[in-house]
């Protein structure tokens, strides 16, 4: 491996591996508690941490060293374009899915579980955010950009999740979590 001389470089990738921790673990948690719930918006939270994690490799592979600008250059709209194309796909799916459960009336059970993770992680998600525009403001990196937006956006998509999943668990407002869903879905 190439030792990183650039001090933006190396903690624009340490952010990126600490995404890449983070969204796997949360695409696992959310996904099996989205599925114990019957829960739409945990599931697509959770598919939504997958796409992301799959975005966070896609700017690894553009932060790495080596090759002429010319190289460069083309990872980054290759970069880009691969995180449009996933982000895209999750919409459509989640916006269906999300559709269907409305007119279908599915109503999922509470899941406080839920509720004290999507917590967590709006904490985490405004933090890597911030960071990561930090560094990609330095570097001049517009896939680290992109990418931090991302993470502030999923961090306003886990406080929407969560607030669907309070109504429904508080107030048993079921349209809440399919209504939270078919945001993460139009904001993919």
């Amino acid at each position: 491996m190439e030792q990183l001389e650039d001090p933006a470089q190396r903690s624009a990738l340490r952010l990126e591996y600490a995404t890449l921790g983070w969204n796997g673990a949360e695409a696992v948690i959310t996904i099996a508690l989205g599925i114990a719930a019957g829960s739409l918006a945990l599931v697509g939270f959770g598919v939504d941490s997958l796409v992301e994690l799959f975005a966070s490799l896609v700017v690894v592979w553009h932060l790495r060293p080596g090759g002429s600008d010319q190289d460069v250059e083309r990872r980054t709209e290759v970069a880009l374009r691969l995180i449009a194309v996933a982000f895209a796909v999750l919409g459509l799916v989640l916006g269906l899915g999300a559709v269907a459960n409305l007119i279908g009336e599915h109503r999922p059970e509470e899941s406080w579980w839920g509720i004290a993770y999507l917590a967590v992680t709006v904490v985490v998600r405004v933090t890597l955010g911030v960071l990561k525009r930090r560094v990609a403001e330095q570097m001049g990196s517009a896939p680290l950009r992109s990418e931090a937006t991302v993470s502030l956006l999923d961090a306003g998509l886990a406080a929407a999740t969560l607030v669907g999943l309070a109504l429904n668990a508080m107030l048993d407002w079921w349209w809440a979590d399919p209504l939270a869903a078919l945001l993460i879905a139009v904001v993919a």
